[in-house]
């Protein structure tokens, strides 16, 4: 971690800045391979241990704290808000307590939230009243706005077009009333650009419609990139477009109430006394829900399972207290760790991962060689769930090749479910969740995970095999209002705890042999790359897929 990145939570009290681990107080916010048999060491066998102890009632009761805070605080825990607040402050209040020194990293994000469902509607010369999301939906980073107005299309006469140069250029407002609303059709530069101009031209909304080519006929949802728009924004269908452009005049009422700023939220990180801190295990899992629900699947599932498994893991680390990152700690008794286990628990993960993007971003190349490899446990509790584990060599295809070592990860997951006679099957790294930013080239850390399954459908096949119902989603309440307590599987929870737990104690103990037999290593993916498999594996709907894009840009 890099230490000018992070502050203790015990800096922040000290600095006065008015952290508290109190997880409960709404007014405070925050500042700022051979393993060996079985991974045993010296005839210990650790792996053993750990999964012992880590028990389905220790998770159950983290997973009931994030309920009652999603319950407290608007029924979310999104970044950005007082129920995400609240949720770090539980995690390192519960961390302090098992001895460890948490150390939270603060950054910067783009926050944007419907405050209600936008409205738009024809009121003349024939009153219609368009739905959403069939019709039209609002741009993220949309402005707020009640207005009716006549609408005027600006360098487009409706007709299809994929490379429209409609509303790109200032000079395409020259004429331009202003107080009417900008009807923009989609196509070669940025929706951002398009709405921008026509913000500047005095325009008291924007409606870009669908390009109307193959592909680009429906209703979207799009994003203007970053706050900083005044007034409301929406994508529509290429039919609405062709309803409104026609007769001229057409009148609308366009409504949206929003937030769109820039708000600070935080990753928080903790790490054991003992182990070789030159080579480190770290395990990561996204904190943050979706503003429209609890996130107790999405990803309190995660979040909880490793915390439980860090606090059990106290009981086997170095004994006395850790001054904090980069000091050594002081103390009798060498524990049981050969190396050193980081656990992180990632903010804003659902508007583009933007926790762990931040955290690698502030690496230094010292500091991204000293971790072994990276584990992520990304909905470990979907109530019609599959024994998911990340294909780190992509031999399934659909996604990309992990780093060296990848497949090593994978092939251990695969070798404990056989032990305990459980079936698992490959789901691609498609970007999609927090490994993305550790695999990605000039990164290159080996890393894997675990993963019971979003939006996509249960085949026949898998039913057969882990139980459940076919032609069902694996969570159902996938990113919806109805992702609370009731829609966890605990028996998903205790099959993929028992491999979380077992992974950690794995490479706490070894990682020697890990990518020593691993193919040559494929060209790895650049941020950027890594941003178009995500839209290509959306578009392809891979049905284990967990998308958490940041949108259509154009």
């Amino acid at each position: 971690m890099p230490a000018l990145a992070v502050t203790t939570a015990a800096a922040l009290v000290a600095g006065g800045v008015g952290f508290t681990a109190n997880a409960d107080d709404d007014t405070t916010t925050i500042q700022a391979a051979e393993r060996g048999k079985n991974g045993s060491a010296g005839g210990f066998d650790l792996p053993k241990q750990l999964t012992k102890r880590v028990k389905g009632d220790g998770i159950d009761e983290h997973l009931d704290k994030l309920q009652e805070i999603s319950d407290k605080f608007d029924g979310n825990r999104a970044s950005g808000t007082p129920g995400y607040n609240a949720s770090v402050r539980y995690i390192v209040r519960t961390l302090t307590k098992a001895g460890y020194t948490p150390e939270v990293q603060a950054f910067d994000f783009a926050y944007f939230v419907e405050n209600a469902p936008a409205e738009l509607a024809q009121t003349s010369p024939d009153a219609t009243t368009y739905a959403t999301p069939e019709d039209f939906s609002s741009m993220t980073y949309s402005g707020s706005g009640d207005v009716t107005a006549a609408v005027v299309a600006v360098d487009t006469d409706g007709t299809a077009n994929a490379a429209s140069t409609s509303g790109c250029e200032a000079e395409d407002f020259a004429a331009f009333p202003e107080g009417s609303i900008a009807l923009i059709q989609r196509g070669s530069c940025a929706f951002g650009q398009k709405a921008l101009n026509a913000q500047e031209a005095g325009a008291a909304g924007v409606i870009i419609f669908n390009a109307g080519v193959e592909g680009r006929t429906d209703s979207f949802v799009g994003t203007l990139g970053q706050p900083g728009y005044e007034i409301p924004v929406v994508g529509t269908s290429f039919a609405v477009g062709q309803d409104l452009i026609d007769p001229a005049g057409t009148e609308v009422r366009l409504f949206a109430d929003t937030t769109s700023e820039i708000r600070e939220t935080y990753n928080v990180l903790a790490e054991t006394r003992g182990g070789d801190k030159d080579n480190v295990v770290m395990v990561g899992s996204h904190l943050d829900s979706v503003p429209e629900g609890p996130g107790i699947n999405d990803n309190g599932s995660g979040s909880a399972s490793i915390l439980e498994t860090a606090l059990k893991l106290s009981k086997f680390d170095k004994k006395g207290k850790k001054k904090g990152h980069g000091k050594k700690a002081k103390g009798k008794g060498k524990g049981k760790l050969e190396n050193q286990v980081r656990f992180a628990w990632w903010g804003a993960e659902e508007l583009g991962l933007l926790g762990s993007e931040h955290y690698v971003a502030e690496l230094s190349q010292e500091e991204i060689d000293e971790i072994a490899l990276y584990l992520n446990f990304d909905m470990v509790g979907s109530p019609n769930y599959v024994r998911f584990v990340y294909d780190g060599d992509n031999s399934e295809g659909g996604g990309a090749v992990g780093p060296a070592g990848s497949d090593d990860i994978e092939e251990m997951f695969n070798e404990f479910f056989a032990s305990e006679g459980l079936e698992s099957e490959a789901t691609p790294f498609s970007g999609r969740s927090d490994y993305g930013p550790f695999i990605v080239e000039g990164v290159d850390i080996p890393s894997g995970g675990l993963f019971t399954g979003a939006e996509g459908v249960k085949t026949e096949e898998q039913a057969a095999i882990y139980g459940g119902e076919a032609g069902v989603a694996y969570d159902p309440c996938y990113h919806a209002e109805c992702d609370d307590r009731d829609n966890v599987s605990m028996d998903a929870i205790d099959e993929m705890s028992n491999a979380i737990a077992h992974s950690v104690a794995t490479y706490a103990v070894s990682t020697e042999g890990l990518g020593e037999d691993s193919p040559a290593p494929a060209p790895r993916m650049s941020k950027a790359e890594r941003k178009a498999a995500e839209k290509a594996a959306r578009n392809a709907e891979l049905h284990p897929a967990h998308d958490h894009s940041d949108g259509l840009r154009r």
